[in-house]
């Protein structure tokens, strides 16, 4: 019987040891595109859609399932693809700008989306960031794609067969096709939009096949013209081709432009000469390169594709919207005047969701891409008068928050020069004093400066959750007016703003609350109720948002203790809600639900940092404890691998983080919060040289506690590290036990950086 127990031992042990994979490599294999596609309007898993692009790439392309104009373009649970699409998409519920799209298809050419629509398998479909493949079986075809920045290459697998067809779809909205059958080039433009306001928008684009038409036709809607050039509101064409032999190959290189079909030519000199196999080997080693600046070993299987598919995801938004002229000059399209611009820009992002991880994490691995967005920041506010908060591709008038403030002095305070730091200041200033169009400044900005706070009955909805990202955003002002050296009465003034957020602290509730124009708290208060005063949320999601002053806000519960018992009610509250403000369940409360974790919503954003303010109350095994429980629950590396939207970066920047052992609580000051690493070793090598190394040789699914920590050698005490620590290289080990000690990281000396201690 002993000897049983050993054997069975032996094997469970090495069976987990299996199961570690030593050092990775070829990291571009460990990601799943497919990652958080399992999701519906009801229900969010992700909302992703498999992004075949370069990092930071202007455009990406997609298998698309959806219906033309549906924001959920590819779902996991769909069983046929409508085309081969070209998106800009940074999330279904914000949609898409300048789409069209390719299909292949055999038997009756149509341009018809639902009667073109083909039978796939995900058994016959191959995802890559680099490379997508898919058998279309209603026509016996294989498509295969690869991309280049603003180009992509195609490569359709034909049968024998003498009705051939690829569809060309520019949508709808106001769209143009000509066919030049003496050059097998079809040019064209999309000037579909969903959001904001575009001045001359357009999408150029240009496909050249490697092998003649034999007929062509355009459609205008479903209305068919024998000529080769035509514009309307939804045009499409039809290319024929003859197959003589089983397995026949045409090739198409696609490349697009915001800018000019010239500049659509010149966009697509980054193919040149290259065939299929050579741009799809290009494209993998770009995506290894990116990669490689984190090397993590020790993991198993599934933490390293998690771990790789979440860092994919947040190396995509903001898309570059720049483009290099014949001359080199960098230049693009501005939104603003429907010109052609030089210098940066980007689009596709929401700052409300990404100030708070995504962009501190560039600031961390990829600088200088920041920088570049840094530099699109400033032609934003030359161009439009306004910073936007959230871009796609021009002022969209959607979320709240004034975080352009938090964006701008983060990566100022992360070390980032080079750029006109003193005109983004400008801007910041004056969209903390104005209202801007599109969700630009700050709505009720007039009432807040006055009264410290946004009235609750005033007509300004979401008004709680409002006036605590606008003290969070002084706050970052005043750091950066600190390293600029503005006049100290400049600096006082943001810095005394940024303590607004005690304004509608309540006492008898120890929760953030609405607060009317009299100075009396709104009634009645139900702190379960999801929207009204606050934003995709409720006051026990928004009450935490106080990033740079949680010890005054620990201060307000009535001490460490206190704030330790409310943030513990959290998770041992019951999923419960009130949907009287929407009407009905959204999405968002229907993933805190399903979660059972209590009033914990980590499937949106603004609670996603609570979990590692434990630290600042003398209780960071509490930290550890629910940042593995919400690594090892709430990601996976398949469809449904998200627990709520991914959101451009920001959900995976925070698995990312967490999984090296620290989160940015507070952008714009230079800490991590410590947590719990996942990995036995992480290396990160950044860019001025200096490699990093994250050590923790005994962590495991039940050595999640930090029991000791050292600095490059010496005992390291804090519960936070800071920016210029990991930017001088060395090496951060933790010991990891089953076990919390109770004693590491109790005393205040210990805590983070909080406004009203300034320790």
């Amino acid at each position: 019987m002993v000897t049983k127990l050993v054997k069975v031992v032996f094997f469970i042990t090495l069976f987990s040891y299996a199961q570690q994979i030593a050092k990775p490599t070829d990291l571009v294999e460990w990601i799943n595109p497919l990652m958080g596609t399992d999701s519906s309007y009801e229900l969010s898993n992700g909302n992703t859609y498999p992004s075949i692009a370069l990092p930071w790439g202007m455009h990406a392309w997609t298998p698309q399932t959806g219906n033309n104009g549906n924001g959920w373009q590819y779902t996991y649970d769909a069983n046929k693809i409508r085309g081969f699409k070209q998106t800009h998409q940074p999330s279904p519920w914000m949609n898409d700008y300048g789409p069209f799209s390719l299909m292949p298809m055999t038997g009756k050419g149509t341009i018809d989306e639902e009667e073109r629509a083909s039978w796939f398998s995900h058994k016959s479909e191959i995802a890559k960031p680099y490379y997508y493949s898919v058998y279309l079986a209603d026509y016996d075809v294989t498509t295969e794609i690869t991309p280049t920045e603003r180009a992509a290459s195609f490569r359709f697998t034909f049968p024998k067969t003498d009705s051939a067809f690829v569809a060309i779809d520019a949508y709808d909205r106001g769209s143009y096709i000509k066919i030049i059958p003496s050059e097998n080039k079809i040019i064209g433009y999309s000037s579909r939009y969903a959001r904001g306001k575009l001045n001359n928008f357009k999408n150029y684009f240009i496909i050249v096949f490697d092998t003649p038409f034999t007929t062509t036709s355009l459609w205008n809607d479903k209305t068919k013209i024998k000529i080769n050039e035509l514009s309307g509101s939804h045009i499409s064409s039809l290319v024929h081709f003859i197959t003589k032999n089983k397995n026949t190959v045409i090739q198409a290189k696609v490349a697009s432009s915001f800018i000019s079909f010239e500049q659509a030519e010149q966009n697509l000199k980054e193919i040149g000469s290259d065939n299929f196999d050579t741009v799809t080997q290009k494209a993998k080693n770009t995506w290894n390169t990116i990669l490689e600046k984190i090397q993590i070993e020790g993991g198993t299987t599934d933490q390293i594709r998690t771990f790789y598919s979440t860092l994919y995801r947040t190396l995509f938004f903001p898309m570059k919207m720049y483009e290099i002229d014949t001359n080199g000059n960098i230049v693009h399209y501005s939104p603003y005047s429907g010109k052609t611009m030089p210098g940066y820009r980007f689009a596709g992002t929401g700052f409300w969701d990404t100030f708070r991880a995504l962009y501190p994490f560039l600031n961390l691995m990829y600088p200088s891409i920041n920088k570049e967005m840094q530099e699109g920041l400033l032609n934003d506010y030359k161009e439009g008068g306004w910073l936007p908060e959230w871009s796609s591709p021009s002022y969209s008038d959607i979320m709240i928050g004034n975080n352009s403030a938090s964006v701008v002095a983060d990566a100022y305070v992360k070390g980032l020069r080079g750029y006109d730091i003193e005109k983004l200041y400008e801007a910041l200033l004056h969209g903390a004093n104005n209202e801007g169009p599109q969700a630009t400044g700050r709505k009720g900005v007039q009432y807040y400066n006055e009264l410290g706070y946004v009235p609750y009955n005033v007509d300004i909805n979401e008004s709680a959750a409002r006036t605590l990202e606008y003290a969070y955003d002084d706050f970052a002002i005043s750091r950066l007016a600190k390293l600029l050296n503005r006049p100290q009465k400049e600096i006082d003034l943001y810095e005394n703003r940024s303590m607004n957020y005690k304004h509608l602290f309540d006492p008898e509730t120890k929760l953030m609350r609405g607060k009317n124009k009299d100075g009396k708290f709104q009634k009645p208060f139900n702190p379960l109720k999801w929207g009204d005063a606050f934003t995709e949320g409720n006051s026990w999601h928004y009450t935490w948002s106080v990033f740079h002053d949680i010890e005054g806000l620990a201060q307000l519960m009535g001490g460490h203790e206190e704030f330790t018992t409310m943030l513990d009610s959290v998770f041992k509250m019951a999923p419960v809600f009130d949907d009287s403000y929407y009407g009905g369940i959204i999405h968002e409360i229907r993933e805190m639900q399903i979660a059972n974790m209590g009033q914990y919503a980590h499937g949106n954003q603004p609670i996603q940092h609570m979990i590692y303010l434990y630290n600042y109350a003398g209780k960071p095994w509490k930290t550890q404890y629910w940042v593995r429980e919400v690594m090892e629950r709430m990601y996976k590396p398949t469809p449904d691998g998200y627990c709520g939207d991914e959101d451009n970066g920001q959900t995976s920047a925070w698995y990312v983080f967490s999984a090296l052992g620290f989160y940015p609580v507070c952008p714009a000051t230079n800490q991590y919060i410590l947590g719990s690493p996942l990995f036995k070793k992480v290396t990160l090598r950044l860019e001025n040289g200096k490699t990093f190394t994250i050590e923790a040789p005994n962590s495991n699914s039940e050595n999640k506690y930090v029991d000791k920590v050292k600095l490059n050698g010496k005992e390291y005490k804090n519960n936070w590290i800071g920016h210029e620590d990991i930017l001088k290289g060395g090496t951060f080990n933790f010991i990891m036990n089953n076990t919390p000690n109770t004693k590491r990281g109790t005393t205040t000396d210990t805590f983070p950086f909080s406004l009203s201690t300034n320790n």
